[in-house]
């Protein structure tokens, strides 16, 4: 498809995809601060008021019930602090879960009915889930817009097999950084904007509809850009509505060239799950660690995090947009494997911090570099589904990831879980420096330095 689309367009349809994916990513953020207090809100309102009134019987109170009855299985005590925690990680899981399920329905979708098609159906969801956000009076109703979150949020998928549609394989990896970038900008700012909107009261009911609402603005004119601004860009459909509209374009398409496959889809999908479960086990439990070592408040937490974007942010700009993706994935398997050995036994916040320039490292190239390699497995016209396949696999990682990891942090303690984490990551860096091939497409394209070059000023 890339040498079928003229430069001008390919930047075109590149920058839309950028603004849309941030709009969607600033948005989807907004909630991730919010979670101690919002579900502390619903408890308090669903919750017996008294000790000596009858034991509430909401869908809340139930799965509380349910969360510390695990809690209480633990030889370890663990303070009744981390019950609110403890459940925004197990709906955060659900959403993953959720994700792993519809993930491969919304590829499959757009390798049929168009990535366009697809991206709208799935807007109208998040729309329908930020909605239900703005209403969410009662925690059922909260519930009810994760669900329909978990299941319709496909942008992220979905802009990157529009990113593999117009890019060649020259300009794969650093396409894929771009969409990278997006993440760490996001991440930078998103959730600092969220936390100071919800200290905006507009509705009494729910004190966090301020928040809400404007995340609700964001999905709209992310939708409403998306409808006037975004070609299609899947191969099959673009030819043909190009040559609908051009009567000298009357040839028929010629079939697309096999892919030659280096890497099977079952080794990347094996490794995008076993590293998301060990690195998304560790980000959930990296805010208990820091306020148990340095009695960090969420501010500083927040800092923390800040930090381990913006510098994510400098290198997919700088350096992993230029790298081969293989190279970038080998690079960020290791950054998580020294980072992991680093938090088992840290002691010093210069320290902490020094991990978390691996982290930062790690997220600037692991899943963008995964899903290049993923793309240039695929045919045309079985990129959506592949990638989302991958997506799925990824997904699952990151839906048991937290449960798991903070299970031994509990039961064992801080330095067997980071060991235990440092072990599984070692077993993701053996699969990546040694199973994986570089595929010879990249290194056909790497060959023309001409056309690296074009494609760079396009980016």
């Amino acid at each position: 498809m890339a040498a079928q689309v003229d430069p001008s367009t390919r930047k075109r349809v590149l920058r839309v995809i950028f603004v849309s994916l941030l709009l969607d990513l600033i948005s989807f953020t907004f909630i991730l601060p919010l979670f101690p207090k919002l579900l502390e809100f619903y408890r308090n309102s669903e919750a017996p008021l008294n000790a000596g009134d009858a034991p509430s019987k909401t869908l809340l109170s139930s799965l509380l019930g349910y969360l510390n009855a695990y809690k209480a299985s633990f030889a370890r005590p663990i303070d009744s602090r981390y019950d609110i925690v403890l459940l925004g990680g197990a709906l955060g899981s659900l959403f993953s879960l959720l994700q792993a399920i519809a993930s491969p329905i919304i590829g499959r979708l757009s390798d049929k009915y168009g990535r366009r098609t697809a991206l709208l159906a799935s807007m109208a969801g998040n729309i329908l889930s930020v909605l239900l956000w703005v209403m969410a009076v009662d925690f059922r109703t909260f519930l009810a817009s994760r669900i329909v979150g978990g299941l319709s949020e496909g942008n992220v998928q979905l802009a990157t097999a529009i990113a593999t549609d117009i890019s060649d394989a020259d300009s794969r990896g650093s396409t894929m950084a771009l969409i990278g970038a997006c993440f760490s900008i996001a991440f930078t700012f998103g959730p600092a904007l969220g936390a100071w909107l919800s200290t905006i009261a507009t509705v009494a009911a729910n004190p966090f509809a301020t928040a809400a609402g404007v995340s609700l603005f964001l999905i709209v004119t992310e939708t409403v850009y998306l409808y006037f601004s975004l070609p299609e860009t899947l191969p099959s459909m673009a030819q043909t509505a190009g040559a609908a509209g051009s009567a000298e374009k009357k040839e028929p398409r010629a079939a697309p060239a096999p892919v030659e496959r280096t890497n099977s889809h079952f080794l990347l999908n094996l490794v995008h799950m076993t590293f998301l479960l060990f690195f998304s086990g560790m980000e959930f439990s990296l805010p208990f660690m820091t306020y148990d070592l340095f009695e960090y408040s969420s501010a500083r937490n927040g800092r923390l995090l800040g930090y381990i974007g913006l510098v994510a942010s400098i290198l997919q700009g700088g350096v992993t947009r230029r790298l081969p993706p293989l190279l970038s994935v080998r690079i960020g398997v290791v950054a998580c494997l020294v980072a992991f050995a680093l938090l088992a036994r840290v002691s010093t916040v210069s320290g902490l911090y020094l991990a978390a320039t691996g982290l930062a490292t790690t997220s600037a190239t692991v899943v963008s570099g995964l899903n290049a390699l993923s793309s240039f497995e695929a045919n045309e016209d079985e990129r959506g589904r592949k990638l989302g396949m991958l997506r799925s696999w990824g997904q699952l990682g990151r839906g048991l990831g937290p449960v798991l990891f903070t299970s031994v942090y509990w039961w064992a303690g801080r330095e067997a879980a980071y060991a235990m984490g440092a072990l599984g990551i070692a077993g993701v860096s053996t699969l990546v420096l040694f199973g994986l091939k570089t595929p010879p497409a990249s290194v056909k394209q790497k060959s023309a330095p001409k056309a690296s070059k074009g494609e760079k000023k396009e980016l």
